[in-house]
């Protein structure tokens, strides 16, 4: 009997485990704003380029990530709230004003590191 609960526990705290895993990822960022600014963004919101937002392929809307730019060791939070980017190599498009706080926004693309937080 005791056995049994010590399992059931321990598989229990690996599920949890794996539930509240923060999600990482390294790779090529970019930013975007003009000609968006204003329009729809996949989540229904309004796209606003001066808000701290990204878009990404695959997580969900309203997720938080930390964004490190491998360059520089800056970071920055950003909301997803839109889907993209559709350019190989390349993880996250951010809003131009992240892109500004990250120190990238002249050159275009740098490469980041974003992890759920």
């Amino acid at each position: 009997m005791i056995r049994k609960v010590v399992s059931a526990a321990a598989i229990a705290a690996a599920l949890l485990s794996l539930s509240t895993a923060a999600y990482a990822q390294c790779g090529g960022a970019s930013w975007y704003g003009p000609g968006f600014n204003g329009k729809k963004a996949a989540s229904g919101e309004t796209f606003n380029e001066n808000a701290m937002t990204a878009a990404h392929r695959s997580l969900p809307f309203g997720t938080k990530l930390r964004v490190t730019d491998q360059r520089t060791g800056r970071q920055i939070q950003v909301t997803i709230n839109d889907r993209g980017p559709f350019i190989g190599g390349r993880i996250i498009d951010l809003s131009k004003a992240a892109a500004g706080q990250l120190g990238f926004r002249n050159r275009g693309v740098t490469s980041v590191c974003i992890e759920q937080i």
